[in-house]
C-alpha cells in the first residue's frame, strides 16, 4: 500500500524544484537529474507527481500560489489605494535579483505552452485565474465589473510584455518609463 503523500512536504519539494527550474530551465527537464540535484530518488518524485506533466502543473499552481499570496499582501491591493503603486511594487519585487529567475522560468513555461509543446499543461487555467485575480483587484479599485475583466487581461498582457522586453533587451530605463505609462493608465481606470 502506498504512503499517503504529506502536503507539507509536497510543498517543500515543489519550492526545490521550483528553484532548480529557475536556473535549468523546464525545456530539457528530465525526472532523474532533477531528483538527483535535490538529492532524492525518482521514486520520491513520482511519489508525488506521476508524471513529468503532473510535476510541470504543480510546479504552476505553487508559482500561482506565491504569486498571489505576495501580490495580496502588497499595501494597497485591497485597500482602494493607487493600483499603480501595486503594480510599482509588483515590478519592483518581480525584478530582484532572488526574484527574476523565477519571472524567466514563468515566461519559459508559457513560452512552451504558446508553442504546443506542453500539452495538458495548467498554463490557460493559469492565466484565466490570473485575469479573474487582477480583475477582482480592479473590482475593488473601482473599476466597473463589465469592463474589470478585458482590462485586466489588457494590464496582465501589458505588464508581461514588459518583462519580456525587459529580460530581452535589459534596456532597464526604456522599459521603466514605458512601465510609468501602464502604471498612469491603471491608476486612471481606478480613480474616482
Amino acid at each position: 500500500m502506498a504512503r499517503p503523500r504529506d502536503p507539507q512536504r509536497r510543498t517543500e519539494l515543489l519550492d526545490a524544484i521550483i528553484e532548480y527550474l529557475a536556473e535549468h530551465g523546464l525545456a530539457g527537464l528530465s525526472m532523474r537529474p532533477l531528483a538527483q540535484a535535490l538529492g532524492h530518488s525518482t521514486r520520491v518524485l513520482t511519489h508525488h507527481f506521476r508524471d513529468k506533466d503532473d510535476l510541470v502543473n504543480a510546479v504552476l499552481t505553487r508559482l500561482d500560489e506565491r504569486q498571489r499570496d505576495r501580490l495580496s499582501a502588497f499595501p494597497g491591493w485591497a485597500e482602494g489605494r493607487s493600483l499603480g503603486a501595486v503594480v510599482r511594487a509588483s515590478w519592483d519585487w518581480h525584478l530582484t535579483d532572488d526574484y527574476l529567475p523565477v519571472i524567466r522560468l514563468l515566461h519559459e513555461i508559457e513560452g512552451l505552452a504558446a508553442g504546443g509543446r506542453l500539452p495538458g499543461s495548467q498554463v490557460p487555467a493559469m492565466l484565466t485565474q490570473r485575469t479573474l485575480f487582477v480583475a477582482d483587484a480592479l473590482r475593488v479599485h473601482g473599476v466597473p465589473a463589465e469592463t474589470a475583466e478585458r482590462r485586466a487581461t489588457l494590464l496582465n498582457a501589458a505588464y508581461a510584455g514588459l518583462q519580456i522586453d525587459y529580460l530581452t533587451t535589459g534596456d532597464e530605463a526604456r522599459v521603466r518609463a514605458a512601465l510609468e505609462d501602464l502604471i498612469a493608465l491603471a491608476d486612471a481606470w481606478t480613480r474616482p
